[in-house]
């Protein structure tokens, strides 16, 4: 039997922990569980929880999303889990189309991506969806979660979840868990699925952590991929150079020209089989000096495009 969990990660998520519980209590088809993971809220998060009838698991140090998803997982008692942060939301059949899905294809699949509308908290405005490649993702799907930006908006199965060891707590890639989890799931051989159809919201809010800490997701997103090139490194050459060389101009307008260094550094290591966009100038400097390339492409931008750097 399919058994579906809901596993809410929180923190100081009063004001929004209702809307997502509601939209939960609400489904056609209930979910088997409901747990909710309180990382020491200083506020009403807590008694929210408690007030809609779930299992609430406290914290007793604050040690930040990773670990309470994870000790979600291990409390649960569902063979399938979903993770949704407080703060985004659920449509109302939700449920009924991930449990079609998964009668269709549970034995042949441990992770099934869904699709979300990613909307803007404020005014509204849908700004994408997720769009998965699912021929993709059937083919190999650590080439893809290298590749592609994989958000946590899907199903695990559980048992598949807890022997690839869940979410990585390494401080150095918490601010790009996401990535981190799919690539390691991948490599312990998940086979991963994707569900196209809407079945939830994930709201961008401009005091989101990833918005307020631009140059730590950066960073993060290089330790993830220099994770997945010490194992896989001589199997996608090509794929990591790719994303560490896309990293280079965010951390140039950071001003971080060490980590601009680091990940060249490692692009070299694994043969500079990087795809180079732009005019045939800038490719022979970057042929001739990769890190010159990327420093006077910055300097060009500050000059000439000033307003693209004002958060710098």
């Amino acid at each position: 039997m399919n058994t579906l969990a809901l596993c809410i990660p929180a923190y100081n998520a009063e004001a929004f922990l209702p809307r997502l519980l509601q939209s939960a209590k609400d489904q056609i088809i209930p979910f088997d569980e409901i747990l909710v993971y309180n990382d020491c809220s200083t506020d009403k998060t807590a008694l929210v929880a408690a007030q809609y009838g779930v299992t609430l698991l406290n914290g007793n140090i604050n040690k930040g999303c990773s670990y309470g998803k994870n000790q979600l997982a291990a409390h649960s008692t569902c063979k399938w889990l979903h993770f949704h942060d407080a703060d985004d939301d659920l449509l109302p059949d939700f449920t009924e189309k991930v449990h079609k899905r998964l009668k269709a294809n549970a034995d042949k699949y441990d992770v099934l991506l869904l699709n979300f509308n990613y909307v803007d908290s404020e005014t509204g405005n849908l700004l994408g969806t997720a769009n998965h490649n699912i021929t993709e993702l059937h083919t190999d799907a650590l080439k893809y979660a290298i590749s592609n930006k994989i958000v946590n908006f899907g199903v695990y199965k559980r048992q598949a979840f807890l022997d690839a060891r869940g979410f990585d707590l390494d401080p150095d890639v918490l601010y790009n868990e996401d990535n981190a989890l799919h690539q390691r799931l991948a490599k312990y051989g998940l086979k991963f699925d994707y569900l196209p159809e809407i079945t939830g919201i994930n709201y961008r809010y401009n005091s989101s952590m990833s918005s307020s800490n631009r140059l730590k997701c950066i960073k993060a997103q290089y330790y993830v991929l220099k994770k997945t090139a010490a194992t896989h490194g001589k199997i996608y050459p090509k794929e990591l150079a790719d994303q560490l060389y896309a990293c280079t101009p965010l951390f140039a307008a950071e001003s971080d020209w060490l980590y601009v260094k680091k990940a060249l550094k490692l692009c070299a290591q694994l043969g500079n089989d990087y795809t180079v966009n732009g005019g045939r100038l800038f490719k022979f400097l970057t042929f001739l000096h990769p890190f010159a390339a990327v420093w006077l492409r910055e300097q060009m931008i500050r000059l000439f495009k000033p307003h693209l750097r004002k958060h710098a």
